[in-house]
């Protein structure tokens, strides 16, 4: 008896349109749906949160006051610091705002594959292409955070492992399907152990912060 897992592919073309490859159209499994649809969910919220707390600093300054941000709980893991840097705005505007938009998207390709959606080659390369820039804009932002801002935000942070983890998944997804050229033990790999790439990416993250401040986190 086999169980169905985020891993599973749930649809795909059969016969000759499967043998023509960028023909062919796939959809996902109803795991990796409902991943993208979490994942996308959670990054959506941490992009709002920061900016209703963004408008309410900026609204503050604007009268002479200050607002704190519920996150900032000690001079590191300090969400206030890492909103007024100039990291936060690095397309010249808030960098939340594009979460809004590319979080949002996500959760759409997730609702459209539990409604038995599929997509072609081009479809799949062009969102994973999304998810690549998504984890090397948060992997700049990381480095930014911990050795130029010297703060943390939690609600960033949150963002960080949603936007690790979608991408990784998609691309097992285009690696098992053939849409990324990949060798044979790297395709059986993703078949099992998908899982295994995000949380090692996570926890090296995790270990970085513990490197960098250490107990300082919860002084």
């Amino acid at each position: 008896m086999s169980k169905t897992t985020v891993n599973d592919v749930s649809t795909t073309e059969s016969g000759p349109e499967r043998a023509a490859g960028t023909a062919r159209t796939v959809g996902g499994s109803r795991a990796f749906a409902l991943l993208l649809v979490i994942t996308g969910a959670a990054g959506l919220l941490a992009a709002w949160v920061i900016t209703l707390d963004k408008n309410k600093i900026l609204e503050a300054k604007a009268v002479g006051k200050t607002f704190t941000p519920g996150c900032s709980v000690n001079p590191i893991v300090s969400c206030g610091s890492v909103m007024e840097s100039k990291q936060a705005a690095a397309f010249g505007f808030p960098n939340p705002w594009l979460g809004l938009v590319c979080y949002g998207i996500v959760i759409c390709v997730g609702m459209s594959l539990l409604g038995r959606a599929r997509f072609p080659r081009w479809y799949w390369l062009t969102f994973n292409f999304g998810t690549l820039f998504g984890v090397g804009f948060v992997t700049w932002l990381q480095f930014e955070s911990l050795y130029r801002i010297n703060a943390l935000c939690l609600w960033c942070s949150l963002a960080w492992v949603a936007t690790i983890t979608m991408f990784w998944y998609v691309t097992s997804f285009n690696v098992r399907n053939g849409f990324l050229r990949a060798p044979r033990l790297l395709k059986s790999f993703f078949g099992e152990f998908t899982w295994v790439v995000p949380v090692t990416h996570c926890g090296i993250i995790a270990m970085l912060i513990l490197t960098r401040w250490g107990s300082q986190l919860w002084a």
